[in-house]
């Protein structure tokens, strides 16, 4: 007899579905053999801190982008002043006026006697320092004066042929108010401000016959910058007051460049003007050169080798013409005994030379060696290097140079 049971399984049934046969699950993965010589590789670490770097980058570049959108606000804002002050006194009769009025009163002894006396205290006290460094380096005898120190003794400094500069921005400077009335009533003043007209200046109500030198700037710095502290205020002060040094160094100076490079020679500035510009810079002394004696006999080759070995330039002088050192030294030895004047293109008689004046920029005289030199002395030459260019000056021959030496010039 067979009993009937529920039958268990794990089977579900889909009604309404053509059956399916049958699929045993599949097997279970080997389990992997380890060998020896193929370790296993290690397991990448988890990093979670991937997301937090890269909102870091987004902070950092955000405060960077900030930081430049402000510095490139405070240079607009300045060079925006600047402008302003250029048109200033393109179009401004006051402002011109007084810049001349100015120049007028620092050159009126053409720097023979006197000196500019600059005084300011606070930022402007510092403008005013950095300005009499400038003068002075152009030749323009300046001193800084503190009006407070000026109070106690310090007047002395200002002699009767000077010339007074104020620098303050509000032009009622309690310090400068204080000195003013102190100061001989002979002596040109200046203040530096950045009032247009002169009736808004407290210093020029108190002195009538002060020179306005107007430094305005386009809005206020509390307005630009949320602060007042001095920085396009200073920015258009410096700039007038070099624009003021510039002006009478020209105007007492024939060559400011020549004064400068005196008044500087240290830093690179120094070196800069130190390197030879002119062909004079370059160019061998004709009196340096030792002569072949004019009461001995025609040298022969040797004693034109010999001769060139002592001088200390290698160049020598025979009569009228010369050698060079490159012509010296490819001297055949064929040619020791023969005399000088059988020698080819070793002596070269002055009609030869070419001449260049002495102010002549190197640079220049370099690029002339590439084409045809045409001399008024001496007509049309073609130049190589082995040419020898005798250096003007006052219509004299003052130095002499190869040609060759110019070759590759740069300054």
């Amino acid at each position: 007899m067979v009993e009937h049971h529920p039958v268990h399984n794990s089977e579900v049934y889909l009604l309404g579905l053509t059956p399916r046969p049958t699929v045993p699950p599949p097997s279970p993965p080997s389990p992997a053999i380890l060998r020896d010589a193929e370790p296993s590789a290690a397991i990448e670490e988890l990093c979670l801190d991937v997301a937090e770097d890269f909102e870091d980058n987004l902070e950092t570049s955000a405060l960077t982008k900030q930081r430049i959108s402000g510095a490139i606000h405070v240079l607009n804002t300045e060079a925006t002043a600047l402008r302003s002050l250029t048109h200033l006194y393109k179009t401004d009769a006051t402002a011109t006026q007084g810049f001349d009025a100015a120049v007028e009163a620092i050159t009126r002894h053409n720097g023979e006697r006197g000196k500019l006396v600059i005084i300011g205290v606070g930022k402007s006290g510092h403008i005013a320092k950095k300005l009499v460094a400038t003068f002075n380096s152009l030749g323009v005898i300046a001193t800084f004066l503190h009006p407070t120190e000026a109070l106690h003794g310090d007047l002395g400094k200002i002699g009767k042929h000077d010339t007074v500069l104020f620098i303050t921005f509000s032009g009622k400077t309690p310090e400068l108010l204080t000195l003013l009335p102190h100061l001989d009533a002979a002596l040109p003043v200046i203040v530096l401000t950045s009032h247009t007209r002169r009736d808004e200046c407290e210093l020029i109500r108190q002195r009538q016959d002060t020179i306005l030198l107007s430094a305005p700037i386009h809005e206020s710095e509390i307005v630009s910058f949320g602060v007042s502290a001095p920085t396009t205020s200073t920015t258009v002060a410096l700039a007038l007051g070099d624009a003021l040094a510039v002006v009478v160094a020209q105007e007492l100076h024939s060559t400011v460049t020549s004064v400068f490079a005196k008044n500087h020679p240290g830093g690179a500035i120094g070196q800069a003007f130190s390197k030879p510009r002119q062909i004079r810079d370059i160019a061998v002394p004709l009196s340096e050169i030792p002569a072949w004696p004019s009461s001995s006999n025609e040298p022969s080759g040797a004693d034109i080798l010999k001769l060139g070995y002592d001088s200390p330039s290698g160049w020598v002088r025979v009569g009228d013409a010369i050698a060079s050192p490159g012509r010296i030294r490819r001297l055949d030895i064929a040619h020791m005994q023969w005399p000088v004047s059988t020698i080819p293109n070793l002596a070269i008689e002055r009609g030869e030379w070419i001449s260049i004046r002495a102010d002549t920029r190197i640079s220049q005289a370099a690029e002339w060696l590439r084409r045809p030199l045409k001399s008024p002395d001496y007509g049309e030459a073609g130049c190589n290097e082995d040419s020898i260019l005798a250096i003007i000056d006052n219509s004299e021959i003052i130095g002499i140079l190869e040609a060759g030496q110019l070759s590759g010039w740069q300054e």
